[in-house]
């Protein structure tokens, strides 16, 4: 009888996880697409901006950026 009792629990457990990592998928899933949506509003205001304008401006973010985390990055390496 305890026997039975503890293969009950056990396939209960393993039950539980299997929703639980379901679960966990889905959340993964979603945050993907919400990383996928923000990425691709980036990329459609980098193809709207005037690029006459902003020039300058981008050439010295991107430079910033370049020199604080690809460099950093490769420091820490």
């Amino acid at each position: 009888m305890a026997k039975s009792t503890k293969v009950a629990e056990e396939a209960q457990t393993n039950s539980i996880s299997q929703e639980e990592l379901f679960l966990l998928e889905q959340k993964k899933v979603k945050a993907l697409e919400k990383i996928a949506n923000s990425l691709d509003a980036l990329t459609i205001w980098f193809e709207e901006i005037d690029k006459e304008e902003w020039s300058d401006r981008m050439q010295y973010y991107l430079a910033e950026f370049h020199n604080r985390i690809v460099k950093g990055s490769k420091d820490n390496e």
